[in-house]
């Protein structure tokens, strides 16, 4: 039986209800939770922790950030701000044409536990994505997504210690996505092991460090829907689990409060993918490659990582550049495929050919070169190469604005084959982000129609259009507020992600920060914000080396190539 919660100084009830041991305030976050999922669950009582905590508290739609992804989403919830503040856009951060997959590093703005830290409380934060390295204060932090299997943990030495308390502990999962070795069922059993896992460390760091807040974040109720496209079967599992550890928390560490967010939403695709960037070619406002590193590739540098190497990127070696060298005289590596397919040795080719090769002899966007790109589908967004802002830019300062608007009109002049509307939005960045950090963000947004289309950053020989991924974010994610000094009987219609931070640090009874764009939902008491101290810039050539767990997971997720 679960407990539930305690309201004021009354005795909290149930079978396994036990005395406080100070966790203040809870954050669950559960990646791609929203009411729709939910509400399917609930018909078949398969999450039920959960579904007390909504008839219990009040919930409500979250509205996501643009771009409602789990890189810029989640810090954005922690740190309260716009993309254009943090600077984290996406899966990779750009240094010029280059890049680096995305670290704590990037983020450049206060999370809540080291505001929360200023004011005496301490915090647990277990799984949050984008928090490799680790920042330090009264508390301690088990980065999750993005970080390495192993990541550094604060205090040092934290992972061993978990380790030796409750068995393995993993970020990831022991497969990659193509392993033929492991049936669905198989895949699934260590999807909710990682769960497990990551309700075993939270409870076992809050008993050690006493904290005022927690955090702790499920990552596998989104993959799961990436993986195995929405199937009931595999879904179900998941969400049990997670319930399974919210329930045990609840038991375990007797929050006075609990916030349970999400960073999107998750629904059915019935749209299409476009493929932009062969679009923008065909319109001569980019350019291709057939000899440069083109897009990110992360089948090189996971071989080169295997071997002992570090590289946050990579440049093509002697069969690559080979290859490149054929494909400007027509022997591309999809030629090369089609004559393969007609003998059957296509797949026997593919197997033992290095990788990366066929992605250095086909056309790939030059960067440098082109005057507008898509760097990466999950951007939602077009970058111009920008005369003074990148490395070799070729868009003059004067020209800027004019080129801009050109792209929107020819953007928005997009249809589907069905003769739609492609996109909902296409408008100037201003009006999604501001800050100090908005020249990391995309220089044209790009929304597509109702959230049932997708986009494409692949070039594709003038063929636009494929079906798209059958299930894929949605922007409506869940917000929902349970427990001491909440207003149970307040009427809201939704919220929005920047709303969380200032919200539980007004739970609290702490000020937060100016800084933040969002506001505090009026469950709670309003506090007045204050100022803290700017946000240091880290060092960026301390960024750690790229970790071959990290681009497994994303190339299994489809995010990147």
């Amino acid at each position: 039986m679960t407990r539930t919660f305690r309201r004021d100084d009354a005795t909290p009830t149930g079978s396994t209800a036990q005395e406080s041991n100070g966790l203040e305030t809870l954050l669950i976050g559960i990646d791609a939770g929203c009411l729709p999922v939910f509400e399917r669950l609930f018909e078949d009582d398969r999450i039920p922790t959960i579904e007390r905590l909504c008839s219990e508290g009040v919930t409500a739609p979250l509205e996501s950030q643009i771009p409602p992804w789990t890189p810029s989403a989640w810090p954005s919830i922690y740190t309260g701000v716009n993309p254009g503040k943090h600077g984290v856009v996406g899966f990779v951060g750009y240094d010029g044409y280059d890049w680096h997959v995305t670290s704590n590093d990037d983020v450049r703005e206060h999370p809540l536990w080291t505001l929360l830290d200023r004011h005496d409380r301490s915090s647990v934060i277990v799984n949050a994505p984008v928090t490799h390295p680790p920042d330090e204060f009264d508390g301690a932090v088990v980065p999750g997504f993005l970080g390495p299997e192993d990541p550094r943990c604060h205090p040092e030495g934290l992972l061993d210690e978990i380790r030796d308390e409750i068995g393995a502990y993993r970020v990831y999962p022991n497969y990659t996505r193509d392993d033929d070795s492991l049936d669905d069922e198989a895949k699934i059993a260590e999807y909710q092991n990682l769960v497990r896992m990551r309700g075993e460390a939270f409870r076992y760091l809050v008993d050690e460090f006493e904290p005022a807040f927690g955090f702790i974040q499920f990552q596998k109720t989104d993959t799961v829907f990436h993986e195995f496209s929405g199937d009931d079967r595999h879904i179900g599992p998941v969400y049990e689990a997670a319930d399974e550890q919210i329930g045990a928390i609840l038991d375990a560490c007797d929050p006075d409060r609990v916030f349970l967010v999400s960073d999107h939403g998750m629904g059915a695709y019935e749209g299409y993918e476009f493929r932009i960037n062969e679009y923008l070619r065909d319109m001569d406002f980019l350019e291709t490659t057939t000899g440069g590193k083109g897009m990110p590739s992360w089948t090189p540098m996971r071989r080169r990582l295997r071997e002992g190497e570090e590289y946050d990127t990579w440049e093509p070696g002697p069969v690559a550049r080979a290859a490149s060298v054929a494909a400007r005289f027509g022997v591309t590596a999809r030629r090369i495929r089609t004559a393969l397919e007609r003998v059957g040795l296509a797949d026997v080719a593919i197997e033992y050919a290095p990788g990366g090769v066929s992605r250095t002899a086909n056309e790939q966007v030059d960067f440098a070169e082109s005057a507008a790109y898509v760097r990466a589908r999950t951007e939602l967004g077009v970058r111009i190469n920008l005369e003074g802002r990148d490395p070799t830019g070729v868009v003059p300062q004067d020209e800027y604005e004019e080129l801009r608007e050109e792209l929107i009109r020819t953007l928005q002049a997009v249809e589907t084959p069905d003769g739609e509307p492609f996109f909902e939005t296409v408008a100037p960045r201003e009006q999604y982000f501001h800050g100090d950090e908005i020249d990391e963000t995309v220089d044209i947004v790009t929304i597509p129609a109702d959230f049932e289309h997708m986009l494409s950053e692949q070039l594709a020989d003038g063929d636009y259009f494929h079906p798209a991924e059958p299930w894929n974010h949605k922007l409506d994610g869940i917000f929902l507020a349970a427990g001491e000094g909440i207003d149970e009987d307040a009427s809201l219609e939704r919220a929005h992600l920047f709303d969380v931070a200032p919200t539980v640090m007004a739970a609290m009874g702490v000020p937060y920060s100016d800084r933040m764009d969002g506001n505090v939902v009026p469950v709670v008491d309003p506090v007045e914000p204050m100022s803290y101290p700017e946000y240091e810039e880290g060092d960026d050539e301390q960024r750690p080396a790229t970790d071959e767990a990290v681009t497994d997971r994303l190339a299994d997720l489809g995010y990147m190539n």
